[in-house]
């Protein structure tokens, strides 16, 4: 079943689900003035982007490869902006921590206003008992600079919750990205 905001709400308070927590969306302040929104929505929770950013470079001229994974394919950047190259992508966290009961499953998904601008958002679903910062990939399919507001919202992560827990939780597997603090790029 899917989850409405009072659910949230509720879950947030009782098991620290979220942290920190945004009781109503946010749409005020930030750069220039305005803001892409975060916190609560009718059926999700809109997360924030931290300030802390790997910029994917092709300066070493290397194959990605998952399994074989080049660190210094990244560039490390902090800062309110973060500037991704045309056809390229970074890597960020979430500002929010999460700790996701037993018997919930989460999809993530990038927010219609980076959509709207060619900038796509990808996070993998958030696994029974998994919890962490939420590492974050942001592609800019467009031929130009993309700008990403740190502080603000990226994603929207929407909660499904089953009437009865897994057999076999994330954390009962020792799942690679439990409990990961910053942006955790891949293990095998």
């Amino acid at each position: 079943m899917i989850r409405n905001d009072r659910w949230i709400r509720k879950m947030a308070k009782e098991h620290e689900m979220i942290s920190p927590f945004e009781e109503r969306q946010v749409r005020d302040g930030g750069a220039v003035g305005k803001m892409i929104s975060y916190g609560v929505s009718s059926y999700g929770y809109d997360i924030r982007i931290a300030n802390e950013f790997k910029i994917f470079t092709n300066i070493n001229n290397t194959i990605v490869d998952p399994k074989v994974f080049d660190h210094q394919s990244f560039v490390d950047f902090k800062g309110d902006i973060c500037v991704i190259p045309p056809n390229s992508f970074a890597l960020g966290r979430s500002v929010e921590y999460f700790k996701i009961p037993r018997s919930v499953m989460t999809i993530c998904m990038g927010k219609s206003t980076y959509a709207r601008c060619g900038i796509i958002t990808n996070v993998t679903p958030f696994e029974p008992e998994w919890e962490g910062f939420v590492t974050l990939e942001i592609s800019n399919t467009t031929p130009l600079p993309a700008r990403i507001y740190a502080n603000e919202g990226i994603a929207q992560v929407i909660f499904f919750e089953s009437d009865e827990g897994c057999e076999i939780s994330y954390a009962d597997k020792k799942g690679k990205y439990q409990a990961q603090t910053g942006i955790t790029l891949p293990k095998v």
